[in-house]
């Protein structure tokens, strides 16, 4: 079942259109311009990122912080540790 969804969350990242990442903004908080959307999902598709990597996760995240702030990619790393336990995923990332 984890390699299952493993590979539909990695899938799904490099998916995601910038309406979804503004509509996930929104949803949760954050401050992200269009064009930071935009930039955030070029990264992902561009960029072969395993998010169940913790060297991978930080690379992600420093860019992230690169495209909008830290602030914003700090806040986007706790909701990721957060959603991660509440969902009782914590095993299978590294």
């Amino acid at each position: 079942m984890s390699v299952f969804l493993k590979e539909l969350i990695t899938n799904k990242l490099k998916k995601l259109s910038s309406e979804e990442i503004l509509h996930y903004g929104h949803q949760y908080g954050f401050k992200i311009s269009k064009r930071e959307a935009a930039e955030i999902t070029n990264f992902l598709k561009n960029n072969s990122i395993d998010p169940f990597n913790s060297t991978d996760r930080k690379k992600a995240f420093q860019e992230l912080a690169k495209i909008t702030s830290n602030e914003t990619a700090d806040k986007a790393e706790d909701l990721f540790v957060q959603l991660i336990s509440s969902y009782g995923l914590d095993s299978l990332f590294n």
